[in-house]
């Protein structure tokens, strides 16, 4: 089978509630951005996903393992969800960023 249809959903300040919809659609694939709030709003985010058919979600690095967890339980694991992870050497990088 060839992934035809995924989500991605990213933190993002400003978002709108239920989030901030980006498609992107080369005719062969279907991906769907998606900015939330805060990522307990992900959770929401990702049922709607599965719904409408995608095969995997993707998480940036802002939902960490917990949320990331939290949204696997959340659709019962009806889809691979994987999520994006920084090395040791961005450690730095990144709480300058975030803090």
């Amino acid at each position: 089978m060839a992934l035809t249809h995924w989500g991605f959903i990213y933190t993002a300040a400003g978002s709108a509630a239920g989030g901030d919809v980006s498609v992107t659609d080369t005719g062969k694939c279907r991906t769907v951005l998606v900015g939330v709030e805060k990522p307990e709003e992900g959770v929401e985010v990702a049922r709607r996903l599965v719904d409408e058919g995608v095969q995997l979600i993707e998480l940036c690095g802002g939902f960490g393992p917990v949320w990331a967890g939290r949204i696997i339980e959340a659709i019962d694991g009806a889809v691979p969800v994987g999520t994006v992870g920084y090395g040791p050497e961005a450690v730095d990088q990144v709480h300058a960023i975030f803090s």
